[in-house]
C-alpha cells in the first residue's frame, strides 16, 4: 500500500481525511499531530485513540512549541507585530510551523502523499499547499474535503456510515488554541455587525483586583516575570497567559483580507501576546534611534503580511529577520503594567540603556547638549531649502 502522512487534529475534517484516505482510497495512513502550545497531555491522548480506534497504520505527536518560539514567535516580539494593528498573527504562524513539520515528518518517511484537512474556503489550504510544495516537492498532496467539495452534513453522513463514534454536534463556536493565542470563531464572526458574546470566550472573565506586573526583556526576548527569572519564553508566555487572561485582557476580534481575497472576521483571546508586544514597543521607544524605530516598522509590516500570507519559507524572510535580531541589542529593561479588568496600561521602563536620559537634557524643561547658538543656526540650515522655495516662487503656503 502506499503511505500517506495526514496532518490530523482529531476533529470533524481530520477524523474524515483519515477514513477516507484508508478505506477508499487503500492507502496506508500515517497521522501526526503538531502541538504548538494548544494541546494538553490529556488532548492528545484522546486524539492518538481516536486516530488508533480509525484504523491508521501509524499516529505520532510532536511537540514544536520551543521551535515554534524559536523560529517565528521571537521575531514577531522583535518586530512588534500585529495583523491590522490588531492580530497578533495567531493562528497565521502556528500553521506554517505545524506544515513545516508535516513535510519533515513526509519526506523522512519516503511518503507517496501529503494530506490535510482544509477546505477550500480559507488561508490555511494556501499555507499547508505552499508549504509542501516547496519542502516536499515530489511527495502529491491529498485534500478531500477540499477537493470533494464536502458539506459538514455528507462528512458527517459518512462517518455515521462507518460507524465512527463523536460527537457530531456542531460546538456553537470553533476554537483554535496555541501558544501564541485562541482563535474563535461563531455565527457573529460571519458578518459584519456582532461582537462576541461572554460566553463564546474560552477563558472566563474572572479577575477583578487590579495587580501591577513586571516584564523583564533582555536584546528583546521576555526573560522574566515580577523578578523571577524562567528556563525559557514559552514558559514565561504560558505563565503571564494564565496570570492575565482571566482579566479579559488581549480579547478582540481581527478583521482582514485573506489570501483568497475575500474579508474575514475572527476572534481571538491573547492576554500574553498582546501586553508582551505592546510592553516591548515602549521599552523599544526608549532604547532605539528614531531612523531605527523607522526602518524596523517598515519591514516589520511587510514581515507579519508575507508570513500571513503563507511565504514564511521565502529567503526574503531569514535576511529581515537578522536585521530584526540585531536591532535588539540594546533593548532591554524592565517594564511595569497595571492589569485592570479588561484594561491594562503600560506605567514606564527601567533601562540601563534608555535614551532619555537626564545628563543630556529634559524635553521641555532644559537642555545640556547644545546652546541657544546652535539650534539658531541648525534651524537656519534645516529649513534653508523650504525657504528658498517659497521666496523663488512668492508664496508662503501650499496651494
Amino acid at each position: 500500500m502506499k503511505k500517506v502522512i495526514l496532518a490530523y487534529s482529531g476533529g470533524l475534517d481530520t477524523t474524515y481525511c483519515a477514513l477516507y484516505l484508508s478505506k477508499v482510497l487503500q492507502l496506508e495512513v500515517h497521522a501526526v499531530t503538531i502541538n504548538t502550545g494548544g494541546f494538553s497531555d490529556e488532548e492528545l491522548e484522546q486524539i492518538g485513540r481516536r486516530a488508533r480506534d480509525l484504523g491508521v497504520a501509524s499516529y505520532k505527536a510532536i511537540d514544536v512549541t520551543e521551535a515554534y518560539y524559536n523560529d517565528c514567535i521571537r521575531y514577531l516580539i522583535y518586530g512588534n507585530m500585529l495583523k491590522n494593528g490588531t492580530y497578533p498573527l495567531s493562528v497565521s504562524a502556528e500553521r506554517l510551523v505545524q506544515a513545516m513539520t508535516v513535510a519533515r515528518e513526509a519526506v523522512t518517511m519516503q511518503a507517496d502523499y501529503i494530506a490535510h484537512g482544509s477546505t477550500g474556503a480559507g488561508n490555511d489550504q494556501v499555507r499547508f499547499d505552499g508549504v509542501f510544495q516547496a519542502m516536499a516537492p515530489g511527495i502529491e498532496i491529498l485534500t478531500p474535503i477540499r477537493d470533494l467539495q464536502l458539506s459538514r452534513a455528507e462528512e458527517i453522513a459518512f462517518l455515521k456510515e462507518h460507524r465512527v463514534e463523536m460527537n457530531f454536534e456542531k460546538a456553537a463556536y470553533s476554537i483554535n488554541k496555541g501558544l501564541w493565542g485562541t482563535s474563535v470563531g461563531g455565527r457573529e464572526t460571519l458578518g459584519s455587525k456582532d461582537y462576541l458574546p461572554e460566553e463564546a470566550w474560552p477563558t472566563a472573565f474572572a479577575a477583578n483586583e487590579p495587580v501591577t506586573i513586571m516584564l523583564e526583556f533582555k536584546k528583546g526576548q521576555p526573560v522574566a516575570l515580577n523578578g523571577m527569572y524562567y528556563p525559557n519564553p514559552v514558559a514565561l508566555i504560558q505563565a503571564l497567559q494564565t496570570l492575565a487572561q482571566p482579566y479579559g485582557i488581549g480579547r478582540d476580534i481581527h478583521v482582514g483580507d485573506t489570501i483568497i481575497g475575500i474579508k474575514g472576521r475572527v476572534g481571538f483571546e491573547a492576554a500574553a501576546p498582546i501586553l508582551i508586544i505592546k510592553a516591548h514597543h515602549l521599552l523599544e521607544k526608549h532604547t532605539l534611534t528614531k531612523w531605527q524605530i523607522y526602518w524596523k516598522d517598515q519591514l516589520s509590516t511587510w514581515y507579519a503580511n508575507w508570513l500571513h500570507e503563507g511565504q514564511l519559507l521565502d529567503p526574503v524572510m531569514r535576511h529581515i529577520e537578522k536585521f530584526l535580531e540585531d536591532s535588539q541589542q540594546t533593548v532591554s529593561g524592565t517594564v511595569s503594567i497595571l492589569l485592570e479588568p479588561k484594561h491594562f496600561t503600560l506605567l514606564g521602563i527601567e533601562s540601563p540603556h534608555d535614551l532619555m536620559s537626564s545628563a543630556f537634557g529634559s524635553y521641555g524643561e532644559m537642555n545640556k547638549g547644545w546652546t541657544a547658538d546652535d539650534v539658531k543656526g541648525f534651524t537656519r540650515i534645516m529649513g534653508n531649502q523650504v525657504s528658498i522655495f517659497h521666496q523663488v516662487n512668492k508664496t508662503a503656503h501650499h496651494d
